[in-house]
């Protein structure tokens, strides 16, 4: 087979297009280089899916008769049809197939996801909040005092950083986007003063000092593990048990982090082996170490139940719960189950728009090949826990449900090809686990995006994300609101992008200068803040001061079923939480509100804001 034979068959795309629709073609060195760290075995037990009420595609030479074992006990007799189509099956879940003498697996997906109900939302990032009793950082605690107060004065939903598994033994790795695993979460957002052990006052600032912090909240933790009530233990010793052998792995992996530094299992060369002697010798002589990290697992996903409860006595949605696109190949989930996920490769995204240098975000995902072999387990269980406690989740980069940019371990972002995922059985799984957990699903799918990807989506009522600055025309011109599909959610801004006070005050051309990037340029900002000016159907010339209530108001207006502020549009802030391709020249992740919630949301214009928001979207 030739380079490109050997490609296709692997689900490599030699050639692609970029943002512009240029035609692009991968050098056969990359190729080569992305192959020789894939596994493509089949399956034992082929995975299939379909979705209710229709008829179910096989394999081709699937004759004859089949025997379905539904996900409840039942059993059905069925006659493959002449097309090769089974009859369709209405029981949404995960089913085992009988046919032609072999086994398959076969999800039932529900045609479409749950829509919200019509209204507005807030995102946050969850450490800058302050509760009314400071700590260095927001915690669960300052997620249930957010989620009420939001509550109070109709919101729907909360949109929240995601709450995935960091490295608590290295707290210069904070960012929510590389952790590492998303089946557990961040011990440092566990908040003692839900068992009673309230957490003595820190020092407010305004930037989080992530290393001090973090030392000192781990201590504190330590104490109230010391001090827990027999009750409390009691719970959490239940939850080790439900969680099982994955909360065992995570937690000895978290134990040996902080016993033995370094950057992650790949620096403990004598314990390589999760199941391997050392590893239990560590764990039996370390049991009480281990036995705190799954304790405070089981404390922040106490916090996490407690903030959506509190959100659903008046939202619709509450939680909107964020999942990230992969994790950190240093990490637990790498780790525990490394045949899991994608070995010497990174994924990113080529250059477009947002990173006009493409972007190696420096972390690795599940391996298509090793999901179809499991029968999506990890995949399934992911999700499972981002929804545990949400009304929603959004995928972040929803793209990579359909292809992942993979990267060569080393090598520069543009030196990446599409590797493609079993999109139409990973878009039914998310269905199927949506509807398990009443839940919506908000897929982001800004970037480069290949033709039908969004229809796709829409036909699945999986929301896209319309967000101001990115709706466009040919031109370059603001498309009215009125224009954006009603098959996704209005948002202002993300955590990526300029705030809208930012945006208009220049404030991300501040930061590209001082950085030394290129497409710094404000007189095209000048003309853009006239154009937005205009298109929010505005007289005279723009003014000088941001007009945040009209740039919220328009976005309010889309057709959009829901409408997501970020809280720093809500405020006026003019920093953004987060400058993609940065580390430390700017404080991602590192910003805090200046006020406990309630505090903020009593101020006289942000209280403006929040009428408008109520009127246009309850109306």
């Amino acid at each position: 087979m030739t380079i490109s034979q050997r490609a296709a068959a692997a689900g490599l795309s030699r050639d692609w297009e970029n943002a512009d629709g240029k035609p692009q073609r991968v050098a056969d060195e990359v190729l080569e280089a992305i192959l020789a760290c894939l596994d493509t075995t089949a399956p034992e037990v082929p995975f299939l899916s379909a979705d209710a009420g229709r008829a179910i595609e096989l394999p081709d030479g699937v004759t004859g008769n089949a025997e379905l074992l539904l996900d409840d006990g039942n059993r059905l007799a069925l006659t493959i049809a002449a097309d090769g189509t089974l009859p369709p099956v209405e029981r949404v879940g995960y089913h085992r197939l009988h046919a032609c003498g072999r086994d398959y697996t076969l999800a039932i997906a529900p045609r479409r996801c749950a829509l919200p109900k019509r209204g507005w939302g807030v995102a946050v990032q969850v450490p800058s909040l302050r509760a009314s009793s400071d700590s260095a950082f927001g915690d669960a605690g300052a997620l249930v005092e957010a989620a009420a107060s939001f509550a109070r004065i109709g919101a729907q939903a909360l949109a929240i950083s995601p709450t995935h598994a960091l490295f608590p033994a290295d707290p210069t790795r904070f960012s929510p986007y590389s952790p590492s695993t998303r089946l557990f979460h961040n011990v440092l957002l566990a908040d003692p003063a839900l068992i009673g052990v309230p957490l003595p006052p820190a020092r407010a600032s305004a930037l989080i000092d992530w290393p001090q912090a973090a030392r000192e909240r781990i201590a504190h933790l330590r104490t109230a593990f010391e001090l827990a009530s027999e009750s409390a233990l009691s719970a959490a010793r239940a939850y080790r048990r439900q969680r099982g052998t994955a909360l065992e792995a995570h937690a000895r992996f978290d134990a040996l982090h902080a016993a033995l530094g370094g950057h992650g299992w790949q620096d403990w060369p004598a314990y390589h082996d999760p199941n391997g002697e050392a590893v239990i010798r560590f764990a039996a002589e370390h049991e009480r170490e281990v036995a705190f990290y799954a304790f405070l697992q089981w404390l922040v996903d106490l916090g996490l139940a407690t903030a959506q409860r509190t959100a659903k006595e008046r939202m619709a949605t509450g939680i909107v719960a964020d999942l990230a696109v992969g994790m950190d190949a240093g990490g637990s989930h790498a780790w525990s189950a490394r045949d899991e996920l994608l070995t010497g490769l990174t994924v990113g995204a080529p250059p477009d728009p947002l990173g006009p240098d493409g972007q190696n975000w420096g972390i690795t995902a599940l391996d298509p090949f090793a999901m179809q072999r499991t029968g999506f387990r990890a995949f399934i269980e992911t999700l499972r826990v981002a929804l545990a406690h949400a009304g929603g989740i959004r995928i972040d980069h929803a793209l990579g449900l359909e292809r992942l940019w993979v990267i060569p371990a080393g090598e520069s972002a543009s030196e990446g090809a599409y590797l493609r995922m079993p999109g139409e059985h990973l878009r039914r799984i998310v269905a199927i686990e949506a509807q398990r957990a009443d839940a919506v699903v908000i897929a982001e799918d800004l970037g480069t995006v290949p033709p039908g990807f969004r229809d796709t989506l829409a036909e699945r009522c999986m929301l896209g994300m319309r967000v101001l600055p990115f709706e466009r025309d040919a031109k370059g011109g603001f498309v009215p609101p009125a224009d954006w599909d009603e098959a996704a959610v209005a948002m202002t801004g993300t955590h990526d992008t300029p705030t809208l006070a930012g945006w208009w005050k220049g404030r991300d051309i501040d930061w590209a200068e001082q950085l030394g990037r290129s497409g710094a340029d404000r007189a095209r900002r000048a003309t853009e803040r006239t154009a937005l000016w205009k298109a929010m159907d505005k007289p005279g010339d723009p003014p000088a001061a941001p007009p945040v209530d009209a740039m919220i108001a328009h976005v309010a207006s889309a057709p959009c079923p829901l409408a997501i502020v970020p809280l720093e549009d809500l405020l006026a802030l003019e920093e953004q939480p987060n400058l993609p391709g940065t580390i430390d020249e700017h404080p991602n992740w590192r910003r805090r509100m200046d006020a406990p919630t309630p505090a903020l949301l009593a101020r006289r214009d942000v209280a403006r804001r929040i009428a408008l928001l109520n009127a246009e979207r309850h109306a």
